[in-house]
């Protein structure tokens, strides 16, 4: 399988979506969606993130039973994780060789280490090698992720 948003990147058959909201609500946001039949993921890492060496926010959500497999990810508009999302996909998008690598890792990783937590704690470091040249990419060539917008829709619900 294809990964959707970096074409020619392997990747499983579940998609993450990142939707950017103005704060992180909690008890609002866990009730709408719930509503609707998400599930809220427990791992404390879908609560908090690093990025930029900040603490950021977040929410992730699981979809309904039985709809396809995916990771909706609620982050606060503009802040440093939501750079490094965009920023992560775009580098990979414009990497031929870094792409081929990190899908070969992934696909080894995933084949080796069956645990979520530790999958997640060995990809942490690689994830921050790739980081590190995504951001020298950037600084050289202006590349500069989309910003995120919220999702039309979603704007005023969530």
């Amino acid at each position: 399988m294809e990964e959707p948003s970096v074409p020619g990147l392997a990747a499983k058959d579940c998609v993450d979506i990142q939707v950017c909201v103005e704060a992180i609500d909690e008890s609002r946001q866990i009730g709408l969606l719930t509503a609707i039949g998400f599930r809220r993921r427990p791992e404390p890492w879908n609560r908090v993130e690093i990025s930029g060496g900040e603490e950021c926010r977040k929410l992730v959500f699981a979809p309904p039973v039985g709809a396809r497999r995916c990771n909706v990810h609620l982050r606060e508009d503009g802040g440093p994780n939501v750079r490094f999302a965009l920023l992560f996909r775009d580098y990979l998008r414009a990497d031929e060789t870094a792409r081929r690598s990190w899908g070969a890792f992934k696909k080894r990783l995933s084949l080796t280490v069956p645990d979520l937590l530790d999958y997640g704690q060995i990809k942490a470091p690689a994830t921050e090698v790739l980081m590190t040249a995504a951001e020298l990419c950037a600084a050289e060539t202006r590349l500069a992720p989309w910003l995120c917008s919220r999702v039309a829709v979603l704007a005023g619900v969530l």
